[in-house]
């Protein structure tokens, strides 16, 4: 248990284990089993924060899958495999931990478990054990434990880097009778549980949850790239073409590098062919666009390896666009803008970068996303655009566009919320709302209405102002008998929070139930 690849710590833990182990075959001392106390609460401690580093760890590793793809999708899938099995594993050994506990308070003092009384451990032995067989909660426990093996081997197949992982889990969880020092084969819960001082049983579940601990520490760390590798070879390197920009006007310098990705960082190159040079390590490029279309690049790296000359190609592409002479313009919702609302535009230069590209008329301001401007127009019927471009060889390029302005068009009428004609109570028309709504128009617009006319057939109209019924409308409306209906009219409505009068509104009507 203290040999392999293990931390000192780790050494340190397993070796206490089997020291104390050994002296079960004592006489159980208060020390020892104060012992046995201080064993589990290390235990305790190192769990709690290989819990902790196990999840930091695959944050780092859902992360890598995110920004870096290929392998590391592979890896975090098979990661999160693993903690789903390993957290139900682990939940179910500390739900056994409730045997080994069971009749024992924490003191309210120390805040730990009374370790010098727990030197028997009868709980487990009615619970787990049937004469020399098993009770079906011991079976449960041996089900369990080979679910979980089999489960990670499941999780981890085919990836041979976790080969010697799924061994060692093997080799911890194994279920398999064992043959004690005088030659006599036991169950494997018998020879580990049965007859022993519940505190000790105790421990032994903590230290098979920090063995879990660990499995799930070694498979996330070595998805991370955390273990020993081999030095890689050059033949296994990637040549990457990076150019400063994927797309050239005709007769601007195309500049890029090509970089080999690799973990050593002092790789040293014996040539390169291609349209460049070699410079600190990578290929700095400088050639000139031809015509307009998809152009090629490529070449190779030349390096030496155990004394013989290695070419690795490499062949990338970029496009070569022409001049750009106008400038995309476009309202990002409708073809017109509106008078009082704010109108999303949205205005690009192709092939020129948002920061060398700028827009202006009256109302226009830019917001905070690349290429985006809110626009409020005022007075009129059309407003103009002007765009200029600077371009990267340092000239200018101008456009405008000019939009319609039209007004917000006409509302109409509602009450609690309807349009149209509602039918209701006279109490509910009492307490409702008028309102104003705008039907099938894109922007969202607060409405408010400010005046309207109440008519209520055989009553004189009633000129309201606000959007709720007065009490001279109530007085009218108590005279109303079913089937009436009472007309709300001449709805005058602004855009709230400005002096944007809209037109007519349409009327809505109640009908008396």
């Amino acid at each position: 248990m203290a040999g392999g690849k293990l931390t000192p710590r780790q050494k340190m833990i397993n070796l206490m284990y089997l020291v104390f182990i050994a002296m079960l075959a004592l006489n159980m001392s208060k020390e020892v089993l104060s012992a046995f106390g201080l064993m589990n609460e290390k235990f305790d401690s190192a769990n709690i924060a290989s819990g902790t580093n196990n999840k930091q760890m695959l944050e780092s590793l859902d992360k890598k899958a995110e920004e870096s793809k290929g392998e590391f999708i592979v890896a975090a899938a098979t990661a999160h495999k693993v903690e789903k099995i390993s957290k139900t594993f682990y939940d179910f050994v500390e739900s056994l931990k409730a045997d080994a506990k069971e009749g024992v308070e924490v003191d309210e003092k120390t805040g730990k478990l009374p370790y010098e009384a727990m030197d028997k451990g009868p709980h487990i032995d009615e619970k787990w054990f049937q004469g020399d067989n098993y009770s079906a909660k011991g079976n449960s426990i041996v089900a369990a434990m080979n679910k979980y093996v089999s489960d990670i081997k499941v999780a981890t197949a085919g990836q041979s880097k976790l080969a010697g992982i799924v061994k060692e889990v093997e080799s911890k969880f194994n279920t398999n009778d064992i043959t004690d020092g005088e030659g006599v084969k036991k169950k494997y819960l018998s020879y580990h549980f049965e007859h022993f001082p519940a505190i000790a049983s105790l421990a032994k579940l903590t230290a098979w949850q920090n063995d879990i601990r660990k499995a799930e520490a070694d498979v996330y760390s070595t998805a991370l790239g955390k273990a020993a590798v081999d030095e890689s070879s050059y033949s296994k390197f990637e040549a990457i073409v990076v150019l400063d920009k994927n797309a050239y006007f005709q007769g601007e310098k195309v500049t890029g590098k090509v970089v080999l990705g690799k973990y050593d960082p002092n790789a040293q190159f014996s040539g390169f062919q291609g349209p460049g040079r070699l410079e600190n390590g990578q290929a700095i490029i400088s050639t000139t666009a031809g015509a307009v279309g998809e152009q090629n690049l490529a070449g190779s790296f030349n390096f030496m390896e155990n004394g013989k000359p290695i070419k690795l190609p490499f062949k990338g592409t970029y496009v070569v666009v022409p001049r750009p002479k106008t400038a995309t313009i476009s309202a990002d919702k409708m073809n017109v803008v509106y008078r009082g609302v704010v109108n999303p535009i949205t205005v690009s230069f192709a092939g020129v970068s948002d920061n060398n590209v700028t827009a202006s008329a009256p109302g226009l301001v830019r917001s905070s996303a690349p290429g985006k401007y809110n626009m409020s127009p005022g007075s009129g019927t059309e407003i103009v655009i002007n765009v200029n471009a600077k371009m990267p060889d340092g000239t200018s390029a101008n456009d405008k566009r000019t939009f319609r302005i039209k007004n917000i068009p006409a509302p109409v009428g509602a009450i609690g919320g309807t349009v149209g004609i509602t039918k209701g109570a006279k109490s509910r028309l009492a307490s409702s709302q008028v309102s104003a709504k705008l039907l099938d128009f894109d922007f969202d617009v607060n409405l408010k209405v400010t005046q309207f006319t109440f008519k209520v057939p055989g009553q004189a109209a009633v000129i309201v102002s606000g959007d709720r019924v007065n009490a001279q409308c109530i007085a009218a409306m108590a005279k109303a008998t079913r089937g009436d209906q009472v007309t709300i009219s001449e709805i005058k409505t602004k855009v709230e929070g400005s002096t944007i009068m809209l037109p007519q509104t349409a009327p809505v009507i109640f009908e008396i139930l």
